[in-house]
């Protein structure tokens, strides 16, 4: 079962910037006792439901990178805060309908939820409309949950390919969310396993409960919103 955030390992909800300080030197510590470089692991600050406001808090401490669950609610936080932060990212986190492609192609610069022939097909025809690239993650069912988004690990590597070859999209690497009641390690270690063996260097893995367990498997990218932001309307 994962690993639950107990409230001592919560810092003030209201402060954001020492959230954000105390994430990363939890990053570093699990980086450092498995021999990797805490530089290779990216902290993705999931916005989701917070407001403008909360989120400009994280950019003017300095953080750039950010994920969203969803199209529309970027769209009505995320261009102000671009334009005032232009080196700020953006990663699309959550289910992606083939109809929104066009506005998250706009918007975002990765899109971690490719996972089925249709949208790939739709994402490839918006970036070549557009002649914007955005670097894409497959993300894997890793616990074949049929209300959850994500290819079946038993045709990743086929799907990969085609989202490679016949749509052409820039694949880059993988992600996934486990199931909430079980142990994450097996399903870190599944699609770490998956990702070497079509050669894709970023893994995007472990979010708040359990994103050091995600460093220990290899997780380059962690996806972290309440350890940072706190639950919604901690504000």
């Amino acid at each position: 079962m994962a690993e639950t955030v107990s409230p001592d390992r919560m810092t003030n909800p209201l402060d954001v910037a020492a959230n954000l300080a105390a994430v990363r030197v939890r990053i570093e510590k699990a980086a450092a006792d498995c021999g990797r470089d805490p530089a290779d692991v990216y902290l993705v600050a999931v916005s989701k439901t917070h407001d403008a406001d909360r989120i400009r808090l994280a950019l003017e401490a300095g953080h750039l990178l950010f994920g969203e669950n969803r199209v529309q609610e970027a769209q009505g936080k995320w261009p102000m805060l671009k334009q005032a932060f232009p080196a700020a990212k953006l990663h699309l986190i959550g289910h992606l309908q083939t109809n929104k492609a066009k506005e998250a192609v706009a918007l975002f610069d990765v899109i971690e939820t490719l996972d089925r022939p249709k949208l790939a097909k739709a994402l490839a025809r918006e970036m070549d409309k557009s002649g914007i690239q955005r670097a894409c993650y497959v993300q894997v069912n890793t616990g074949e949950e049929p209300q959850k988004g994500g290819i079946a690990p038993g045709d990743a590597d086929d799907f990969i390919a085609a989202c490679r070859g016949e749509f052409g999209l820039p694949v880059e690497g993988l992600m996934c969310i486990p199931p909430f009641d079980e142990e994450p390690a097996p399903h870190f270690a599944l699609l770490k396993k998956i990702a070497d063996r079509n050669g894709l260097g970023v893994l995007s893995m472990g979010m708040s409960a359990d994103f050091e367990i995600g460093v220990q498997f290899g997780a380059t990218h962690v996806r972290v919103g309440t350890a940072i932001f706190g639950q919604r309307g901690q504000t």
